[in-house]
């Protein structure tokens, strides 16, 4: 047998034992008549001596050994006389009685090391490298734990998992579809599933009550840190059900994920509006490990003869603690922050409380020291703290005042990777309407249902309709979203009408749906999750792409595989494909 232990398995206990490993050489290290070899496999790293008074022509293999070679070493376990604590086998080593080279190794374009020196780009494109890396390696057998105890949850709530099609018919809501050519059916396509919405949907009819699915899902659309072209869900739905049994549900697998996973306790989850988010946070998903909540000032700035408040149609300020002693360099670099494009403020107002009582502000010109002071109030200020004002229209503003929060958050270290603060975001508007196209779209997806109290509201005031939508945010990302979903026909064919399809459109695209709900369909509704987002919380990552086995780069490209890539002329014919070259 090509090994009997594994590279991270040895201890005291195992003493005098002749055991044989094999692994990829990590380092190796000559003092004097003694080489030492650490070898390395998935489970940890074993040190390997080779002694020159023992035996001369193995140690004059050993030190020809190079990085990354795979080699079988054959030996006793003996205690080591300088022991490391940092490495669980630290207390032992082996003895080397034989060594046979399984495969040299040309030298790795980068140290596969912690601290690697390889770039971003590099290690993409040798990815496979790259995941034998200790610290890349332990983010997939987290998702590996987090999916098997997720499944386990899943199955002990009799839910079943159901395989659905990857190749699908294209949808025009949503983001944009990656769409693959039919051979046998020239001129037609089919699209990648952005997600299996219609088919769980689908099989709530067909009387599965509890299904999921750790499903592949494929969107074209602009990359982010948390966004890849194809993603994994934890994707489920459940038959004769409300939001709070959804709720109750998910929000328990998520304390058993962390308990069982990372050993956390987690507290029942809060519940906020998506009215108050906006409010208090400018943001659907707020990052509640610290405060820093919005206040609104406009009925306290008007009228003083400053033009750039007085026009605006909402004013907002949040409070950092302690900050009053920011120097202009500081105020300089969150005034640039809020201005970038990303952001698109035109300014930053500041009120100083300092530590004496007196306050100091940006505009002193117009505010006196008792309006500044109604300011600071209800704002519940301190002397010492600074106060940081935005204005403008109220949606954009709000928006550009989180972000100037969660930076300030990031400056103060408020934002521990090591702390989870869990959260329900509930009753989001059910449409958003398009200026350009003066048109209704569906906030979440069109098959969403609207509160039962504001259905009559969609032929007056669609805009005011609440969804019966819900998703989860933890430390200010949302990791899962879902909705009770229409099960009734009429109502489906009316939700397609508020959003602009005609009877015919709604019926050459959903008609399937629409007649699956004439035959008896359950109420219904589910959540899906995203899994990656899930991994990179729990392992406290920036991005998604840290704890994907083969992740594409921030073009959406695999830059391993050269993908995507042109393929020959006679691929195009067979899909009766033509290429037009401006």
């Amino acid at each position: 047998m090509y090994r009997t232990n594994s590279c991270g398995e040895l201890r005291l206990a195992h003493l005098n034992q002749e055991v044989t490993l094999a692994g990829w050489v990590q380092k190796t290290r000559k003092f004097g008549g003694m080489i030492f070899v650490d070898l390395r496999d998935r489970y940890g790293i074993t040190q390997i001596v080779f002694n020159q008074e023992i035996n001369t022509q193995l140690c004059d293999q050993a030190i020809k050994l190079g990085r990354e070679w795979v080699v079988q070493v054959k030996g006793k376990v003996t205690e080591r006389s300088n022991k490391n604590p940092n490495l669980p086998t630290g207390d032992i080593e082996i003895i080397a009685a034989e060594l046979i080279v399984l495969n040299p190794s040309d030298t790795p374009p980068f140290t596969i090391e912690e601290d690697t020196d390889g770039g971003d780009d590099l290690r993409m494109k040798y990815r496979y490298l790259d995941l034998r890396r200790t610290a890349v390696r332990s983010n997939l057998e987290l998702r590996h734990q987090m999916a098997f105890a997720a499944r386990s949850y899943l199955n002990e709530r009799k839910f079943m998992e159901v395989e659905t099609p990857v190749l699908v018919g294209s949808t025009p809501e949503g983001a944009r579809d990656f769409i693959v050519p039919s051979r046998m059916n020239p001129g037609q396509f089919y699209a990648l599933p952005q997600s299996p919405q219609l088919f769980k949907q689908l099989l709530m009819v067909s009387g599965f009550d509890r299904y999921f699915q750790i499903v592949k899902c494929y969107r074209d659309e602009d990359l982010r840190a948390d966004r890849q072209p194809e993603f994994t869900q934890i994707d489920c739905e459940m038959s004769f059900v409300e939001q709070e049994d959804i709720l109750n549900l998910f929000e328990g697998l998520t304390k058993y994920l962390f308990k069982t996973v990372k050993g956390i306790d987690i507290p029942d989850f809060p519940r906020l509006s998506y009215a108050d988010a906006m409010k208090r946070y400018g943001s659907d998903k707020p990052d509640t490990r610290f405060g820093m909540p919005f206040v609104e000032i406009k009925d306290l700035t008007t009228g003083k003869g400053f033009g750039v408040f007085d026009s605006a149609e909402y004013a907002g300020a949040i409070c950092a603690a302690g900050c009053a002693s920011y120097t202009r360099k500081q105020l300089d670099e969150l005034t640039d922050f809020v201005k970038r494009p990303q952001i698109g403020a035109k300014g930053l107002i500041y009120v100083r409380y300092d530590a004496d009582g007196s306050l100091k502000s940006s505009v002193d010109k117009f505010y006196s020291a008792d309006d500044l002071q109604k300011w600071t109030d209800r704002a519940k200020a301190k002397p010492g703290d600074l106060l940081l004002v935005l204005c403008g229209e109220t949606e954009k503003t709000q928006k550009q005042l989180s972000e100037l929060r969660l930076e300030m958050g990031a400056r103060l270290g408020l934002r521990n990777k090591d702390q989870f603060n869990c959260l329900w975001i509930t009753d989001f508007p059910l449409l958003e309407y398009d200026d350009e196209l003066k048109r209704y779209f569906a906030k979440h997806h069109p098959f969403t249902s609207p509160k039962p109290e504001d259905i009559s509201l969609l032929e007056t005031s669609p805009e005011r309709v609440r969804a019966n939508a819900y998703d989860m945010v933890i430390n200010g990302v949302e990791i899962g979203g879902g909705s009770i979903r229409i099960h009734n026909s009429e109502l489906q064919k009316k939700m397609f009408s508020v959003l602009g399809f005609s009877d015919e459109q709604a019926q050459a695209q959903f008609g399937f749906l629409m007649n699956a709900f004439k035959y008896g369909a359950p109420p219904h509704g589910g959540i899906a999750f995203g899994l990656d987002r899930f991994v990179s919380v729990f392992a406290g990552l920036d991005s998604i792409r840290d704890c994907i086995a083969f992740p594409k780069n921030n073009s959406g490209r695999d830059v391993m595989f050269d993908a995507p890539s042109a393929v020959s002329q006679e691929q195009l014919d067979e899909l009766h494909l033509k290429i037009v070259r401006s």
